[in-house]
């Protein structure tokens, strides 16, 4: 046996001696790689990274309010050991100035007083928590979702003043719609405004909803006309109506909007199911004075607040909801698709006040 046969033999012993048989090694060729690659081992960037949630996009766009609100509540109370009456003037002052609204205010301090008259607030921890249940409470005493079995079909009015974002609002929400699975109608009764109708067409396209429009300065009844025998004909789901920025000071063009109302209840008997007020949270109290006046000409029933994400005056949306017992359907803070939200009570208020 020469050295190289007995070298193969004693290998082969001791492997046996220790249990284990050598593994037979791939003949090499070629194509066979030197070094293997193990994907596995090198997860893929995108796939470590999470996208966040919509409640944290919802804390990053009222963090401008949540700083001019809940910050000052913040630095006001907390480490407070004791609350008193001068406590509750300082807050006062501070939720009139965040656009809570003076009626809205007011009514709150009165609580909080009844509520510390009964000992129940021993710090300013606890008065930030009976703060923020008494908002809560506000906004969850209006707050009721949209019915849309009430009507076939189901007839959404929108309206609002100038600038407040209403087409855009009319196509996000024909888009979300479309995308659960109803059919949709829009029409673009603000013929007005120019390339409105264009402008509603292009969301439209996006997705996969048909518009009723008219040439631009066509009266805005007819449209409405048309796009209401067509939602019949068609068995549409969802009709919804963008209507020309009008200011609330304009005896004219309420009566207008009052005429288009009376074309739809005329068409489809009972509608609009739902008449939707936009406001721009950037406005402030101004979104107050709108909603008073939208309310008794145009028979408001619930709210859409958009830029929430814009500004430090979002408490305006406990103010308006509250002191005309109107439910905020709807809430806009970005500019995508998806940061136009249905409008959640609990969800708002824990993230104006979560740390």
């Amino acid at each position: 046996m020469n050295p190289q046969e007995k070298k193969g033999f004693f290998r082969g012993l001791i492997d046996k001696i220790a249990g284990s048989e050598p593994a037979e090694a791939p003949p090499l060729t070629l194509e066979t790689p030197l070094l293997q690659s193990t994907p596995a081992e090198t997860p893929k960037e995108e796939e470590t990274q999470a996208k966040p949630s919509f409640f944290e996009r919802l804390k990053s766009g009222l963090k401008k309010t949540k700083d001019g609100l809940v910050g000052r509540i913040d630095a006001l109370v907390l480490g407070k050991k004791t609350i008193d009456a001068d406590t509750l003037e300082e807050l006062e002052e501070i939720l009139i100035t965040s656009d809570i609204g003076v009626k809205t205010t007011v009514e709150l301090i009165r609580t909080l007083e009844g509520r510390l008259g009964r000992n129940e607030l021993k710090d300013g921890e606890a008065l930030r928590g009976a703060l923020k249940e008494e908002i809560l409470a506000r906004l969850t005493a209006h707050h009721r979702p949209l019915d849309f079995g009430s009507g076939k079909p189901f007839v959404m009015l929108v309206i609002g003043v100038n600038g407040v974002g209403k087409t855009t609002t009319v196509g996000k929400l024909a888009s979300r719609f479309s995308a659960s699975g109803s059919k949709v109608l829009l029409a673009a009764a603000d013929t007005f405004r120019a390339a409105a109708a264009e402008q509603l067409v292009a969301w439209g396209d996006r997705s996969g909803v048909d518009v009723i429009r008219h040439k631009e300065g066509a009266d805005p009844s007819a449209v409405v006309f048309d796009a209401c025998k067509a939602a019949v004909a068609r068995g549409v789901d969802i009709l919804i109506v963008d209507t020309a920025g009008r200011l609330h000071t304009k005896v004219n063009l309420m009566e207008e909007m009052k005429k288009i109302r009376r074309v739809i209840d005329r068409e489809i008997p009972g509608a609009p199911h739902e008449t939707l007020l936009v406001l721009d949270a950037a406005t402030g109290q101004n979104a107050t004075s709108q909603a008073r006046l939208f309310k008794e000409a145009a028979g408001v029933t619930g709210l859409v607040l958009t830029k929430l994400d814009g500004t430090a005056k979002g408490g305006i949306l406990v103010a308006v909801s509250h002191e005309f017992a109107l439910p905020v359907r709807y809430i806009g803070v970005g500019e995508s698709i998806e940061d136009l939200r249905d409008f959640d009570p609990q969800e708002f208020t824990d993230a104006l006040f979560q740390a």
